[in-house]
Order: C-alpha cells, then sequence, then structure tokens
C-alpha cells in the first residue's frame, strides 16, 4: 500500500468513527416512567438525561409537556410531572392539527424531525436534505416550506421557532476598498490569483480565530476553512499568539506528509496580531529552506473577503455560544464540533456534507 493510499485509508476510518458515533432515538413510555421515578426521588436534569441516554435539553422539554397541577390532601398544589399526560399531549399535537396535516400519522417523520432538530442542531433544511440524500424511508413527505409552516404553528412539542438557526442573514453594503500596500507583513489578497475566488480549484482555505469569553477565555479557536468544499479544522490553541499558529500549522504540515502542498496550497487570514509571523506560517516545518503554502492577507476590517470563515464561525456559535470559557473545553469537544461541522448536509452540495467532498478531493489526490 502506497503512502498516498495509507493516508486516504486512515482519514476514511476515522470519518467512519464519526458516523458510527451518531445515534438518535425517541422517548418511550418506559423512559417516561423513568424520568417520572428520577423526577419524584429529586435527581437532577443532567443525571437525568445521562441515564436515559439523551441530551438534557429533551429532558427540560419533556418535563414541561408533562406538567399539571396537582392537589394534596391537604387542599395545597404543587406541579408535577406526568409520564401518561406527556405521552398523550404529544399523540393529540401531531393529530389534532386537522385532517389535512400530512405528518399527523407519520409518527417516525415527526419524531426524525425532531430529534435531528432538537438533539443535534440541524436546520429544517439539513433535515429534509439528510433524508433524501441518505434514502430514509417515511410513509410522508414535506416540502421545507410546509415544514417551517409546521414549526411556525407549534405542530412539534419538542421544538419552536427558538432552536432553529437564524433564517437569513442580513447582507452588508460594503464599501469599495482602497488599496494600500502591505509594509514587511507578507502578501496583500490584491496579488492573489483570481482562480482562488471561483473556488473551482481545491486546496485553497480561509484562517481566522475564535475567542472565549472576554477577559477569562485564555485559550481560543483556530478555524481553517477549505473554500471548495467548505471542509472545517477545528483547533484549540491555549494562547493567542503567533506561535501557537504556527505550531498547528506545523503539525498539519507533519500529518500530511509530502502531500500537504496539495491540500494546503494557500490561506487567506485577516489582520489579527496571531497572524503576524507570515514568514513562520508560510515557512516549511519539515525542509526550511521551501516556503510549504502562500499566504494572503484581507484588507482590514473586510472580514467579507473571508466569507467561508464567517459562515463556518456561525455554526461553530450554534455549538459554542458567544462568552464560552474555552479554557473549559477539551480538545475532545473541540473535534467533537468539527465533526458535527463537517458531517452536516449542505443545500449547496445536493445534501452532501463538507467531509463528503473534501473524501472526494483526497481521493483524487491519491489517485493521481
Amino acid at each position: 500500500m502506497t503512502n498516498r493510499q495509507v493516508v486516504f485509508k486512515e482519514y476514511c476510518e476515522n470519518m467512519g468513527d464519526v458516523y458510527a458515533m451518531r445515534r438518535f432515538r425517541q422517548l418511550t413510555r418506559a423512559d417516561r416512567l423513568k424520568i417520572d421515578a428520577l423526577e419524584r426521588a429529586g435527581v437532577s436534569r443532567r443525571v437525568i438525561a445521562e441515564q436515559i441516554g439523551v441530551h438534557i435539553s429533551t429532558i427540560y422539554r419533556e418535563l414541561g409537556r408533562g406538567r399539571y397541577i396537582h392537589t394534596n390532601s391537604d387542599l395545597t398544589e404543587e406541579e408535577r410531572y406526568s409520564p401518561d399526560i406527556a405521552d398523550e399531549r404529544y399523540r393529540r399535537n401531531l393529530k389534532d392539527k386537522g385532517p389535512d396535516l400530512k405528518i399527523g400519522a407519520d409518527h417516525a417523520l415527526a419524531m426524525h424531525i425532531e430529534n435531528r432538530i432538537a438533539d443535534n442542531g440541524y436546520s429544517p433544511g439539513a433535515v429534509l436534505l439528510e433524508i433524501m440524500t441518505q434514502g430514509l424511508k417515511f410513509s410522508t413527505s414535506i416540502s421545507k416550506p410546509t415544514l417551517y409552516s409546521y414549526i411556525e404553528k407549534g405542530i412539534f412539542l419538542r421544538i419552536t421557532n427558538k432552536d432553529l438557526p437564524v433564517k437569513g442573514i442580513r447582507k452588508n453594503k460594503y464599501k469599495k476598498v482602497r488599496k494600500q500596500a502591505r509594509a514587511n507583513s507578507g502578501v496583500s489578497i490584491e496579488k492573489r490569483p483570481e482562480k482562488i475566488k471561483t473556488r473551482e480549484e481545491f486546496g485553497h482555505w480561509e484562517m481566522d480565530t475564535v475567542i472565549g469569553k472576554k477577559g477569562e477565555s485564555k485559550h481560543s479557536l483556530l478555524v481553517l476553512t477549505e473554500r471548495k468544499t467548505r471542509m472545517e479544522i477545528i483547533c484549540l490553541l491555549t494562547s493567542h499568539t503567533t506561535e501557537q499558529v504556527c505550531q498547528k500549522l506545523d503539525i498539519l504540515e507533519c500529518k500530511w506528509g509530502v502531500y500537504f502542498k496539495e491540500i494546503f496550497k494557500t490561506i487567506t487570514v485577516d489582520n489579527g496580531s496571531e497572524f503576524a509571523d507570515w514568514e513562520g506560517m508560510q515557512k516549511s516545518f519539515i525542509n526550511k529552506a521551501e516556503d510549504r503554502i502562500g499566504i494572503y492577507y484581507c484588507h482590514p476590517y473586510c472580514s467579507y473577503e473571508r466569507g467561508s470563515n464567517e459562515n463556518q464561525n456561525r455554526l461553530i456559535r450554534r455549538k459554542i455560544p458567544k462568552s464560552t470559557n474555552f479554557d473549559d473545553r477539551t480538545e475532545q469537544d473541540i473535534q467533537a464540533v468539527e465533526d458535527w461541522i463537517n458531517n452536516y448536509p449542505r443545500a449547496l452540495f445536493n445534501g452532501k456534507s463538507a467531509a463528503d467532498m473534501f473524501g472526494m478531493e483526497i481521493a483524487k489526490i491519491v489517485a493521481a
């Protein structure tokens, strides 16, 4: 087996592990009875979620769904959870919307949609893309506008509009950028080859950092986005420095070896202080006499010149909200976010994920 084939085999095995870990399910009556018993025993919501094997948000929604006012023997009242009421409300909510409601009789589809959106952060469009591309079979099919309408009307008890990603991104009115030379700070984006702009060639990346809670978080995230496939690489930085950035690029170069230059041709960055050492980023760690990659700098305050980065950062924030202290996050936590982003169904790729597209490009390199 050649070195190229070994690299590709390891990549595929890693992605296979990611897919194998993706398990989803709906609460059963036995789950609800167990929740009731644990709730009465005073067990915390987090522990209940761990016992049942679901996300903590599912437990909060379930307890809210089954709440009722109980009158005690001394005529005092208190809120309690009833598994019977929770189950009845769930079923009734699907059926009582009228005979024309297509999803009303397809509980399997309703459960799948709720799991993906409530527990896994999918958008309605992404759920439907996944169903289409993976060939999942349900007795009913619905369109994206219909699904949004159902959510708006409160058809699903586990999901509301608050659980959805931002519906639209406001477009900024960009001003014309005044051209300026960069003094001893690398090469301007103005000198970047025009072909990179078309996204037709693989291997051109954008790089940015995502910072944690201001004044508290010493750690930050280094994020790289491949422009053609939207593949995301997220690295945890223990310090927001040029040394750390160069070190992470060194690790990537060692990981991909002689194939690094085919996968990482250029990187476009902003003017942050952590990217000031353009020579350190550009020079090869393996062969100090060579350049390993081309580095280009955006114009100041022009984040739209790294549009892929900005879009991916919004996905990161869906899993790691602003004001999060990254000092509390582990490498495994960050890897889970990276895997989620890379396996997210993309309308841009007709339902395929960034990992799918990246894998096809790697396969081409291996076959060459």
